[in-house]
């Protein structure tokens, strides 16, 4: 009996139907299946509300962005942090996570074909979609950001070719190493033009600050670090990986640093806003105490409860550092919706109008009364396209550990 068996972990080359049967087995190929289906599911509500109009969301003139957008900004930032995860260390020279770089690296393609979903069905009429680049304004972040993100594609689908094909012998390790560090530096700039998106329009108070593009790299790398902890936990259950505890408790404290980073750039926008006399004062009440209380205090109390689990050596358990990667997750994800919603909550506008249900969503009275709640909550259409457009970033991702040569070869 090999050291392998007496450890409970069997190797492919001793037998075949071991780890890589059961990975793409009736497990597997019933999450293809439901994935697939969900996202049938949601193309078709999506070509109902393309059918009706975009009036069937709850996005209006003066909160013309909502589900969609904050979907979009949340899976750049897990795209981005799976990318980079797995980029450091080979740019670097570093030692990785035990061959968990080449998995990161789908979370990262199955995340940004999530992102590029979710602009699309944002879009009212996304077959011109050729006119973006016949009318293309290269003075705009938007269409920076779109450039960026097919880019940010492609070189994703090539790093991971690289890294199966420098397993292969086929890639030399110094190749790899100029390909992992354009991967990395193409993993920064694609979060932060979708900061600049944000930060550059000067009529929004919240969003308006340089701190923006930084602090959407760190989300990044909180959110993207909680997604490869839970999808290594889940591949190693299933026998799909074999995984040192070492390694994840590595990642876990990354995360650690991550969350604690991405908490200190929060509470220096906060204070820079809400001082004494300060023009944003308003903006933290709304976030401290307002109708956006609940998302701030989630992303603050689950914060927190990740920090605890990644840096108390008893809770490093696996099922416990699974709790921990969402609820960064979901923290960041409780960020991104006070970003994009409170930046619509306080209105840009000074003047009396009249309102009517295609210019604000609570539209029955005046400006005061419209904005004393939040000013935009998805309606169950939205609700159903984007649960669609998730459930294509699973279908590829398990796609992606059916057909491709995800499992390691060695240590990395």
């Amino acid at each position: 009996m090999t050291n392998l068996e007496n450890v409970g972990v069997i190797d492919d080359d001793f037998a075949p139907a071991g780890a890589r049967a059961a990975a793409k087995g009736r497990g597997l190929n019933a999450a293809i299946g439901a994935s697939a289906v969900v996202a049938a599911i949601g193309v078709a509500l999506w070509f109902t509300q393309m059918s009706g109009g975009m009036v069937q969301t709850a996005m209006r003139n003066l909160d013309s962005w909502g589900l969609y957008i904050t979907m979009f900004m949340f899976f750049v930032g897990l795209s981005a942090g799976g990318l980079i995860i797995s980029s450091v260390p080979k740019a670097f020279g570093l030692k990785g996570f035990g061959g968990i770089s080449k998995v990161a690296v789908m979370t990262s393609i199955a995340a940004t074909v999530g992102a590029i979903g979710f602009v699309v069905v944002d879009m009212g009429q996304p077959f011109r979609v050729w006119e973006l680049f016949v009318y293309s304004n290269l003075g705009s972040p938007l269409m920076w950001d779109i450039i960026v993100l097919m880019v940010y594609l492609i070189l994703s689908c090539v790093y991971l070719w690289a890294q199966i094909a420098s397993e292969r012998g086929k890639v030399s390790h110094a190749a790899l190493r100029v390909i992992s560090v354009v991967a990395l530096v193409c993993a920064v700039m694609v979060h932060s033009v979708t900061a600049w998106i944000f930060g550059l329009q000067q009529s929004h108070e919240m969003w308006h600050t340089a701190l923006l593009a930084p602090w959407f790299v760190s989300s990044a790398l909180v959110c993207g670090t909680g997604l490869v902890i839970c999808a290594a936990v889940a591949l190693r259950a299933a026998g799909y990986l074999t995984w040192e505890q070492a390694n994840l408790v590595k990642l876990a404290k990354l995360l650690a640093v991550f969350l604690l980073v991405d908490l200190y750039f929060f509470g220096c926008d906060l204070l820079t806003e809400g001082f004494p006399a300060a023009s944003g004062a308003e903006i933290v009440s709304m976030l401290v105490s307002g109708p956006l209380a609940p998302f701030f205090w989630g992303e603050i109390v689950l914060s927190v409860l990740a920090v605890i689990i990644c840096v108390v050596p008893q809770l490093r358990t696996s099922p416990l550092l699974v709790v921990a990667g969402i609820c960064a997750i979901a923290a960041i994800f409780c960020k991104r919706v006070q970003l994009l919603v409170g930046g619509f909550q306080v209105a840009n506008i000074d003047w009396p109008a009249v309102l009517t249900p295609y210019t604000v969503t609570d539209w029955e009275g005046n400006m005061a009364t419209a904005y004393q709640g939040l000013v935009y909550w998805p309606t169950p259409l939205e609700f159903g396209v984007a649960l669609g457009v998730v459930a294509l970033g699973f279908l590829v991702f398990f796609l992606g550990l059916k057909l491709l040569p995800l499992r390691p070869a060695g240590d990395e």
